[in-house]
């Protein structure tokens, strides 16, 4: 059983042939910015302060490497979509991202998160579809699912449906329900 919890930051690499040395199963985080990767990050570790967090879209602009109880690496991604200061996230992201997948035998699982009050951009689809078309394992983790009614929850649930994305590769968190954050743990133990 992996402890989450026993978690350090290593490192931020501009691509991955800075990666960190030796080789460890690697679980990408990929998203729009602002979507709550950081935030995630700290709650599945329990850690308020492992991974920043910032009220300013588009902060995360390396690829941030934590090792998680010496058993693999937790990879956070820079963010697509909005960034203040005119920066071209969408094209920084691409660049990094396509070096990062090419004969990356380490990845075991990609999380694409999604926001539960927001629409699935065209990027996210393209990422599904890319984990898709190459095999890659990946889940859909919502985030936020604590600022959703009932009602939104279940529309959300038929354009997944719609999406063909299979109700066992979706996950529904909230930085705030740790019970949520225990099933994830748990997907995330069986994909490595």
């Amino acid at each position: 059983m992996i402890n989450f919890t026993n978690a350090t930051f290593i490192k931020s690499c501009p691509n991955r042939q800075e990666r960190p040395q030796g080789s460890k199963p690697e679980v990408l985080i990929v998203g729009r910015s602002n979507v709550g990767k950081s935030s995630l990050i700290n709650a599945l570790t329990n850690k308020k302060k492992l991974a920043f967090t910032s009220s300013k879209p588009g902060h995360t602009r390396l690829l941030n490497y934590f090792d998680i109880d010496n058993q693999f690496f937790l990879v956070d991604a820079p963010g697509y979509g909005y960034a203040k200061g005119g920066i071209d996230l969408d094209r920084l992201f691409g660049e990094m991202m396509e070096s990062y997948f090419v004969n990356n035998n380490e990845l075991k699982l990609v999380l694409i998160l999604l926001d539960a009050r927001r629409e699935a951009t065209p990027e996210d689809i393209e990422i599904v579809n890319y984990c898709k078309e190459n095999n890659i394992n990946y889940y859909l983790v919502i985030t936020k699912t604590d600022k959703v009614n009932q009602k939104e929850k279940a529309a959300l649930n038929k354009r997944l449906k719609e999406r063909e994305i299979p109700f066992e590769q979706v996950y529904y968190t909230s930085a705030l329900k740790s019970g949520s954050l225990d099933l994830l743990k748990k997907g995330i133990e069986k994909s490595l």
